[in-house]
């Protein structure tokens, strides 16, 4: 990335400010401002959010605030209520009381005498969700939302649930926040307030990991994150922004459909980053293309940012199976609205022995999967690192019922989401499918193209589960995650087909034997033609920034991927351990302008064996330190994750430590009944 530092206006940095709530809470802000905001009002920027403003985002806030302020804007980082140097405890994700702070903090914003009462607001993730949301609220001076890797739908597109099937990233993330939630403000900022603080955060604490597994289906918990519930709510323009590679990306095409507002969906081949960032690449100049949707909405400068087509997408070309990928190759292509009536389907029959143009005689193919099956599916939300991509899919796919296709005669472009139409038969009351497209090559290797999920409890709603019949026949539909995809000639489609997915999602209560009826079922590929006009496309600029702030790499960056297998139990352990400082790839550092060392580890474990889901066994260790001179804090989480047939065993343990001694402890033990799960 190009880094700048000579701006159209200079910039004055407020590294912190304090924002009063009416209950008396204060929330923490850091703000960019252009010289002589003051006597000439600028329009604000807000990103609001819980990961600690003052250390382990600085390094992601410094170039991409300061780049806004230099242009012109005042850009506003708030710590969420509870959460780095901000009053109070982090009660849960988007929780009422965060929504209703963040509409003060924008009328807050909207009165100061350096900005002109428009507000835009922006986030990746978290930040993403919550400014879907609170958009949804209709606050008078937020005039538009930049919404990065976020979702409108938090029971079908989050880090819990997926077809209505548990996530494990459920345990990862909760374990993450609950460490996160459990760090005190800096003593720099707060004072000797920052132990009274940090003592309430301790012993006040959420365990987060039980509170998303006691609501297993679609209930009123989840709909009252989901903008989805309805769109209507939401009248100020929206850009909704992903990657292929992120796990989010369901809810911009459902964004682009559902919305009235104006509204612009853009999906690159990245992970779980800021475009400017974009890991696979290609990144994109995306600092600049915010500048011309702020200065459209926030200014009422003519960018022709709304002229252009409102769906754009990297069309991903084939590329062999890899665990990471620095580059994806493909183009820029885009549609002039969504749904587009320019996608056709092209149906596929699912036959005995492959894919076919026509279905063959109806057979019944019965299949039981192994425990272990799914450990080369990558991560569940990728960040880009290093293994983070679903690797060669053969392993997977020989423990799979598969379909394939004849090799390819000509090229095949889709986008949007496969469906795979099923009839089948399972023989528990319990139990769920998982289908993957893959792209298989002359060599027999294969590159996952896009998958999906479906309990089978849900096959007629995620609100109400209703338990299967065993031996009945049932007909679903099993959409795929959207995509945009250019398969080869000469290769060959393959859809396969499997009743586990470890470690993605937990094991259903018994083995399962599912049994498909080729002939009966089929899948629909949205096929997208080749179009003129994406060649005349407006190409998106090199990324730029202003510059990161100085800090010291103390040691590498670290992180391994290990898998085990006992060849006498048959048991697998996969294990992931990781490194760093919360600085992207960098390890632990010290940041210099703060005189503040952090470090961060993580280990997670996932065990099986083969025919007895109840011994699945999911395990997170998390561990932060912050140390300034003879200033030091620690703190660790433990969470774990076991079932039986009826209900799952949920454990965990914080500690928190100043210096050697253990200012806190706590532990948890919670048995949560299973509801079809």
């Amino acid at each position: 990335m190009r880094v700048v530092t000579a701006f159209p206006s200079p910039v004055r940095e407020i590294e912190h400010c304090w924002i009063p709530l009416r209950d008396g809470c204060r929330l923490a802000a850091r703000i960019w401002l252009p010289a002589g905001a003051e006597v000439a009002p600028v329009p604000a920027i807000l990103e609001y959010i819980p990961y600690r403003k003052r250390d382990l985002t600085r390094a992601r806030d410094e170039p991409m605030h300061g780049y806004f302020a230099g242009h012109g804007y005042a850009a506003v980082r708030v710590d969420v209520r509870g959460s780095g140097d901000s009053d109070g405890v982090l009660l849960d994700e988007y929780h009422e009381q965060e929504l209703e702070d963040g509409e003060e903090v924008i009328r807050w914003i909207a009165s100061q005498p350096w900005c002109t009462g428009a507000v835009g607001m922006m986030g990746k993730s978290w930040g993403g969700f919550n400014a879907l949301q609170i958009a949804a609220r209709r606050p008078e001076a937020l005039r538009a939302v930049i919404a990065v890797c976020g979702s409108d739908d938090r029971y079908a597109d989050d880090a819990h649930y997926m077809g209505g099937c548990l996530l494990n990233e459920n345990l990862t993330w909760g374990s993450v926040l609950l460490t996160l939630s459990a760090l005190p403000p800096d003593p720099l900022i707060v004072g000797d307030a920052w132990r009274a603080s940090w003592l309430a955060r301790l012993t006040r604490g959420v365990f987060f990991p039980e509170v998303w597994l006691r609501h297993q289906g679609r209930d009123a918990y989840w709909q009252r994150g989901s903008v989805c519930e309805d769109f209507q709510r939401i009248a100020c323009p929206v850009y909704a922004i992903g990657g292929w590679a992120d796990a989010y990306t369901n809810a911009i095409p459902r964004l682009l459909a559902g919305l009235r507002s104006p509204r612009k969906g853009l999906v690159g081949p990245w992970s779980h980053n800021y475009p400017h960032n974009g890991v696979p690449g290609p990144a994109i100049g995306f600092l600049q293309e915010a500048r011309r949707w702020w200065d459209h909405w926030l200014k009422g400068i003519d960018t022709g940012i709304m002229n252009e087509p409102p769906y754009r997408v990297w069309m991903q070309e084939s590329v062999p199976p890899r665990s990471s990928y620095g580059v994806r190759p493909g183009r820029w292509v885009a549609e002039p609205s969504w749904p587009s009536p320019r996608i056709t389907t092209r149906r596929y029959a699912l036959n005995p022995g492959g894919l076919g143009e026509t279905s063959g005689p109806e057979t019944r193919l019965p299949w039981r999967s192994a425990a272990a099956l799914g450990l080369a599916a990558g991560e569940w939300c990728s960040d880009g690192g290093e293994g983070d991509a679903p690797g060669d899919q053969r392993e997977d796919d020989a423990g799979s019922l598969t379909f394939d296709s004849e090799p390819l005669a000509e090229r095949l472009e889709i986008l949007g989401a496969p469906v795979v139409a099923l009839e089948l038969t399972v023989d528990r009351p319990a139990a769920f499918v998982v289908a993957r497209l893959s792209e298989v090559f002359p060599d027999g290797s294969s590159t996952r193209v896009t998958h999906g999920c479906l309990n089978l409890t849900h096959r007629s709603s995620h609100e109400y589960p209703e338990p299967l019949e065993p031996g009945r026949r049932y007909t679903v539909r099993l959409p795929l995650r959207d995509i945009a995809h250019a398969f080869a000639p000469g290769h060959r489609l393959r859809l396969a087909l499997s009743t586990t997915y470890w470690p993605t999602l937990w094991p259903s209560p018994e083995p399962v034997t599912l049994a498909v009826f080729a002939g009966a079922g089929h899948l629909e590929l949205p096929v997208r033609p080749p179009a003129a006009e994406d060649d005349r496309l407006r190409p998106f600029e090199d990324p730029e920034g202003a510059p990161l702030p100085a800090y010291s790499e103390l040691r590498p960056a670290r992180s391994s991927r290990t898998i085990d297998r006992n060849t006498a139990t048959g048991e697998v352990t996969y294990t992931i351990a990781t490194e760093d400082g919360g600085f992207g790839a960098a390890g632990p550092a010290r940041l210099h302008a703060i005189d503040l060392e952090v470090g961060h580890t993580m280990r997670r474990c996932y065990r099986s064996r083969p025919d007895d889901p109840l011994a699945a066994r999911s395990e997170v260790a998390d561990e932060i330190t912050l140390r300034r001179g003879e200033w030091s804090v620690r703190v660790a989480t433990e969470t774990s994750l076991t079932a039986t047939g009826a209900t799952f065993e949920l454990a965990g343990k914080l500690e928190a430590h100043a210096g050697e001694a253990l200012v806190l402890s706590r532990r948890w033990h919670r048995r949560i009944p299973r509801h079809g799960v």
